[in-house]
Formats: C-alpha cells, sequence, structure tokens
C-alpha cells in the first residue's frame, strides 16, 4: 500500500503533507478483527481514494488503528478524521450487527502526528513492526 512521498503541486502551492494517526475503538475494545478487519482496510482505502487523499501506510491492530495519510493543504486533520471515522462507522455498524452494542464504533480523540520524508520512512518501519510486537 506504499506511495510514493513526493512533492505534490497545487495551482498555488508545492506541499508534502504527512499524517500518522493513531485511532481506537470505543472502550478499547478488540474488535478490529477478522471480517471487520479486512472491511474497514476496504473502507479506509475507498474513501481516501474518494478524497484524494494517499494511504501511505495503515496498520490495523484488534483494538487501535495506525495510519499514515498524505493529504492536501486544505484538509485540516481533524477534517480527516471526522470524514474516515464516520464514514467507517456507519457501514461497518450495518454490515456487523454486533458493533452496534458499542455506543459508538471509535472514541472522539485520535493521536495526530506530522511527518515528513525521513521521519515518514521510521513511522512506516514503526507501523509495519506492529504485528510482530510481543
Amino acid at each position: 500500500m506504499f506511495v510514493s512521498q513526493e512533492y505534490q503541486h497545487a495551482n498555488t502551492s508545492v506541499y508534502l503533507l504527512n499524517y500518522h494517526f493513531v485511532f481506537v475503538p470505543k472502550r478499547r475494545r478488540k474488535v478490529l478483527v477478522g471480517l471487520v478487519e479486512a472491511r474497514l482496510r476496504i473502507l479506509l482505502a475507498q474513501k481516501c481514494a474518494e478524497l484524494e487523499w494517499n494511504i501511505l501506510d495503515l496498520e490495523i491492530m484488534p483494538d487501535h488503528v495506525h495510519l499514515f495519510i498524505g493529504t492536501d493543504p486544505e484538509t485540516a486533520p481533524n477534517q480527516v478524521m471526522h470524514a474516515l471515522k464516520g464514514f467507517t462507522s456507519r457501514i461497518l455498524r450495518q454490515e456487523f450487527p454486533h458493533l452496534n452494542t458499542l455506543p459508538s464504533l471509535w472514541t472522539r480523540s485520535y493521536f495526530v502526528s506530522t511527518a515528513g520524508n525521513i521521519s515518514g520512512e521510521i513511522i512506516q518501519k514503526y507501523i509495519a513492526a506492529q504485528k510482530t510486537r510481543d
């Protein structure tokens, strides 16, 4: 899922905006497994493609998601989370009724950090190592 981290060009700007997000299900429940994990991966890719955001790396753990994403300068990090959490919550709760036992799928909070070319590589290694950690 790696996308090149080259500078992007718009009418009045040249930019490289990469964000590392971490977000969790409500009550940190371990619900992001099996078919839910697979469907979440598809939904995130679908919404990001629709909004022309680049997923640089993605790792879905049972109780949290690491997303490394490139966006445009007109999109604030809170808008990214609002769009992705809202879309994925609605679809996943429709398709997997057992997720409706949670008051909401995602917590309102999230972690975000910015990254450029050099630190981006470090973040990708960190995310890739998530499933191999003890």
